[in-house]
């Protein structure tokens, strides 16, 4: 086994290096290209102003398999939670369906066709759909594999009608779909800009970023949900967050195929190989072994360092997953129920 896991885990160190070379040049050029829009718009610390810094609690809700494996959606609603729900874009759908407007959502993914499909993409046809496989196999909601022209036709009408109640954190490396769908959903927009790398150094693409508009950068951790967690404490100030659907792993019945990089892996390993790029982790709270891959382990372990540190200067986090692999120094893996009880408290 520790054989197996030494190739993922020398992956996952250098992590950090192979997601700036993977994504650095397109957030780049968005960021260029939103430059006039973000300038000009709401900078994401303008939220301090809003209801939504009211109260020490917020939920974030992120779109891991445990989200559609538990009874999230009943558990949410029957809780009669006052503070504000944060949810990452690809939750998004998932709670409109379930009739949860997110009062904030947050996206940072350049991605130029994918992170649309989210927001609901009026562009999308079956040549679309051919181009890329992406939605018929990815785990995080299983509604976007199947009917995916009805699917998106119903998440066009669900972001139509909600979109003028929802805010949502815009990061300067968006997609210009993306903002332009943020536009005609009527969805109010805060905008921020990731930290892609060591901003002391000359040559520093977040840096460059920085001087084009002047908004905040903030660290996200490499992903939507951490930055939905760090918008929680360090933007609306909470010091208690409660998470659902934050899994960085997969159930033991998922398929390599059905992994977040999948094609990645295959790309670089070959399919005979594949399981050299996965690491088991024994998760103690459910009694269940998950899998994860490179990408989703080093998120973790950055997650976990970031909570350590917030813990530090009072930030409580709860993760109510209820699966998955994010558990350890400065995180408490709990039932929803216990906090809901801290959030009351």
């Amino acid at each position: 086994m520790a054989e197996e896991q030494s190739l993922a885990l020398r992956l996952a160190a250098r992590m950090d290096e192979y997601t700036l070379d993977r994504i650095g040049g397109q957030a780049l050029a968005n960021a260029e290209l939103n430059q006039a829009a973000a300038r000009d718009g709401a900078s994401i610390m303008a939220l301090r102003d809003t209801e939504l810094a009211e109260g020490d609690a917020a939920l974030v809700i992120a779109a891991g398999p445990s989200l559609h494996r538990q009874h999230t959606a009943r558990q949410i609603k029957e809780s009669g939670f006052r503070g504000p729900i944060i949810a990452t874009e690809s939750a998004m759908a998932w709670c409109l369906r379930n009739q949860i407007v997110p009062h904030l959502v947050v996206t940072v993914d350049p991605h130029g066709s994918r992170i649309v499909r989210w927001f609901g993409d009026p562009t999308l046809d079956e040549a679309a759909l051919a181009r890329d496989d992406y939605f018929a196999r990815q785990d995080m909601d299983p509604k976007f594999r199947f009917n995916q022209l009805q699917i998106n036709r119903e998440l066009l009408a669900l972001l139509d009608r909600h979109g003028p109640e929802i805010k949502i954190c815009v990061a300067t490396s968006a997609s210009p779909a993306v903002v332009k769908r943020c536009g005609e959903t009527r969805m109010r927009v805060y905008w921020w800009n990731p930290l892609l790398d060591d901003y002391d150094r000359p040559e520093s693409l977040t840096r460059k970023i920085r001087a084009l508009n002047g908004k905040p950068c903030i660290n996200a951790g490499g992903n939507v949900g951490t930055a939905c967690w760090v918008i929680a404490h360090a933007v609306l100030r909470k010091s208690k967050i409660g998470i659902l659907g934050m899994d960085f792993g997969y159930y033991p019945d998922t398929t390599y195929r059905e992994t977040q990089y999948y094609t990645e892996l295959k790309q670089l390993l070959g399919e005979g190989r594949l399981s050299e790029a996965f690491v088991h982790i024994h998760n103690p709270y459910v009694g269940t072994d998950f899998f994860t891959d490179p990408a989703y382990y080093w998120y973790r372990m950055v997650f976990l360092e970031m909570a350590e540190q917030a813990a530090a200067t009072g930030v409580q986090t709860y993760n109510c997953t209820g699966g998955g692999i994010l558990f350890g120094p400065g995180v408490k893996f709990v039932p929803f129920t216990k906090f809901l009880t801290a959030a009351e408290a």
